[in-house]
């Protein structure tokens, strides 16, 4: 089997927190949207705790959670005790649903297993500094060079905390971004 790119697609505050309490810190509602551009049609990798805080599967991608927890089990999902078998589970996926890339969405365990795997980094930067429980690493220049970036301003009545942006990281290979 063919291994498919691998996406990180994550929300990360000025000071790299992405979640506290097992929870999102703050309501971005175009950073929602935006999510749901990158994962739809897609397998995604979440681990237990992620997969918890949103509740359920979602609907027009493949949802894999990666557990150490033995008798996990969630109807919609399919259930990964390591991270070989979730990235299977993921190509398989990936094949059904004629998708090129497979989305990893945290948290920040799975997160770190997956970052030298990753090809790309779908960033949303966002203007806030709340404490939390979970990071995400600084993208490394060394290794990834950012290719896109497109500022976002608060849509207040849409009910947006902060202004974010939202940005596109590569990994760079032979000196250039892939």
């Amino acid at each position: 089997m063919i291994a498919l790119p691998l996406v990180h697609i994550v929300a990360v505050a000025r000071n790299g927190v992405i979640g506290g309490d097992n929870r999102l810190l703050w309501r971005l509602k175009g950073d929602m949207l935006h999510f749901r551009r990158c994962t739809m049609g897609r397998p995604m990798i979440m681990g237990r705790k992620t997969f918890d805080s949103i509740g359920k599967a979602l609907p027009g991608r493949e949802t894999i959670v990666l557990t150490r927890e033995a008798g996990f089990l969630r109807e919609g999902v399919l259930i990964a005790h390591d991270l070989e078998a979730a990235l299977q589970f993921a190509a398989e996926a990936a094949e059904r649903l004629g998708a090129n890339e497979i989305a990893v969405v945290g948290g920040g365990e799975i997160y770190r297993q997956t970052l030298e795997r990753a090809a790309k980094i779908e960033l949303t930067e966002v203007d806030l500094e709340p404490e939390g429980d979970a990071y995400y690493p600084r993208p490394d220049p060394q290794v990834w060079r950012e290719t896109h970036r497109e500022p976002q301003r608060a849509n207040v009545e849409a009910g947006d905390e902060a202004d974010y942006a939202f940005v596109t990281y590569e990994r760079i290979t032979n000196g250039r971004a892939r």
